[in-house]
């Protein structure tokens, strides 16, 4: 430790060591506090670099090694110096000095009155630990060590836990408190360096720990492809079951847990998808209509077919049927598809289908009828939602697309109308008539492209097929459009525009930049679909936003307003 210290303590004199008041030995100690601070950052640059290869995981070798880093750099070698540097000015103090002569002649000037000798001054009186619990001087001279020695190193874990986090960006902040709980052993391992020579190392120490975060910002946060990229499943042993026993049989009814996190397509799951043949309904369903739905009312109508309010006859319950306006061939094998799409997906927050059913004017597909609004309407009638009711919103339909993407099915048409929000301000998917498994063609029969110009994916517009990650730009769109009232590329004059401004990959324009969501949403963003971070991350990025907000994720994305009557209305949070 002293030889440490004292090649720290010369290189800090050689290179900062004016000749005046209060003199050239404490002016090095001034730059030996200063060299010392370059340890815990360059401690924390190397957990940044390491993150750059390791993402988020966070496994016992990773957590070792950011262990040994804070050990050896927030605390080991910081520790070394000051107590070095101190006891070499004690044994200067005391005669027993192992500097050399030419040091000694200078240590032992004197350059101010109120400072005496620099070896006593340094290396003489209490150390950090009596000045501040046994206090020998006057009450300013206490306040003056007391904000040196107590404040300054205070200030220094503010900038050590700046530090931190910075290392640990777009993760999980936990890894970062061995970087500075290591700082904070250090500095409560040193109360017994000398309380003069402290003040003076503390003081080089600061203005380093502060500029230190410019170093680490530069590193920069790991990609999202490497935080995206999956872990190796561990091998398990293979087991065999005893072969007189046979396991027992599941229950008839036992359903598979479901899992809403993960983003990537089933290859089996593409070919149900994709295949002809009838369709998975629920037991008890006919493929005949039959008169068994009654419509009330009309609720939409666009370029595919109409949205009938309807009842149940046979069950007595209100449902949304979707009839095409074509029964031809290919209008029928649309249908099926998504019958086929939603039969598959099992999420909360996604419409289910009931039935397929032939009507008089064609086929219909009958689906869950959900009360209440678009995104799009309430937007536009009630304004942008905040930051809380938007990060709810992102949160559950990435999770009821990743529960899609699970079951081999891209929607493929996300936008502001397609998102319904009911009477308790709960967000629902809806519209999977243009869903397709991953793989299939983003043209239509006719060359016309599926999707809505201003909420399309750039290579879904330049020809591109279509992937979960244009799914989750498409959501990120609407996020967007939630949070501003604007499509993040701006509006155009005619969809024309809007899809040239797309397959160009025009950069966004209209980001909610004050928003806390503004960095995530720049991100998922991207036009380079392998850079957009996972429908997974986006939901653990936004649960951890909400539970520092002191939220739930389960809320609703708009509060309730009763009107006269007992019926209820939903209105974007201010």
């Amino acid at each position: 430790m002293n030889a440490f210290a004292d090649w720290l303590l010369s290189l800090a004199h050689a290179l900062f060591n004016p000749g005046f008041c209060p003199g050239d030995w404490v002016w090095a100690t001034v730059a030996a506090g200063a060299l010392t601070a370059l340890f815990p950052v360059a401690g924390a640059v190397l957990v940044a670099l390491m993150r750059k290869f390791t993402g988020n995981r966070y496994d016992t070798g990773t957590i070792a090694a950011i262990g040994v880093i804070a050990f050896v750099f927030s605390f080991g070698l910081p520790w070394m110096a000051f107590n070095g540097i101190s006891g070499i000015y004690r044994a200067a103090a005391e005669g027993t000095s192992s500097l050399s002569k030419a040091d000694l002649a200078t240590l032992n000037r004197e350059y101010c009155s109120f400072i005496g000798t620099q070896s006593k001054y340094l290396g003489g009186g209490q150390n950090i630990f009596e000045t501040i619990f046994y206090p020998s001087g006057n009450v300013l001279a206490y306040g003056y060590y007391l904000g040196a020695l107590v404040g300054l190193p205070l200030l220094a874990l503010l900038f050590m836990i700046l530090q931190a986090r910075t290392a640990m960006r777009r993760g999980p902040k936990w890894p970062g408190r061995l970087l500075w709980v290591g700082f904070v052993m250090f500095v409560v391992f040193s109360v017994g360096v000398s309380a003069n020579a402290g003040v003076f190392l503390w003081l080089g120490f600061i203005p380093i720990a502060m500029l230190g975060i410019i170093p680490i910002a530069l590193v920069g946060p790991p990609p999202w492809s490497v935080i995206n990229k999956p872990e190796r499943p561990r091998p398990e042993p293979r087991r065999e079951p005893p072969p007189q026993v046979p396991p027992p049989p599941p229950p008839p009814q036992q359903q598979p847990p479901k899992q809403y996190a993960p983003t990537a397509v089933a290859p089996a799951a593409q070919e149900l998808a994709a295949a002809p043949g009838p369709v998975p309904l629920p037991p008890g369903s006919t493929a005949n209509g039959g008169g068994r739905y009654r419509r009330i009312k009309r609720l939409g109508h666009g370029g595919f077919g109409t949205v009938w309010q309807a009842v149940d006859n046979q069950l007595g319950r209100t449902v949304a049927l979707k009839i095409a306006h074509a029964p031809d061939r290919d209008t029928e094998e649309r249908m099926r598809r998504e019958a086929r799409a939603l039969a598959m997906v099992d999420h909360p927050n996604c419409v289910r289908v009931y039935d397929l059913v032939e009507e008089p004017d064609g086929l219909a597909l009958v689906m869950e009828y959900l009360e209440g609004q678009s995104l799009a309407t309430a937007v536009d009638t009630m304004g942008p939602l905040d930051d809380v009711a938007a990060g709810r919103l992102w949160a559950t339909m990435a999770g009821a697309l990743a529960a899609a993407h699970e079951k081999g099915v891209l929607h493929r048409d996300v936008k502001p109308s397609n998102v319904i929000l009911d009477p308790q301000g709960m967000p629902h998917l809806i519209d999977f008539g243009i869903a397709r498994s991953r793989g299939d063609s983003t043209m239509t029969a006719t060359g016309m492209m599926i999707g809505t110009p201003d909420f399309v994916a750039p290579e879904q517009a330049a020809g591109a097929a279509a992937s979960p990650a244009s799914d989750a730009w498409q959501l990120a769109a609407t996020v967007s459009y939630a949070l501003s009232g604007y499509p993040p590329r701006g509006t155009r004059e005619t969809p024309m525009a809007a899809l040239m401004a797309a397959a160009r990959a025009e950069p966004v324009s209209k980001l909610p930049q004050r928003s806390a969501h503004a960095r995530l949403l720049i991100a998922s963003l991207d036009n380079e679909p392998r850079r957009r971070p996972t429908l997974h991350t986006v939901v653990r990025e936004v649960e951890g936003f909400l539970s520092r907000a002191g939220k739930s994720m389960d809320g609703p994305v708009t509060r309730i307003v009763p009107r006269h009557g007992g019926t209820t209305r939903a209105m974007p949070p201010r």
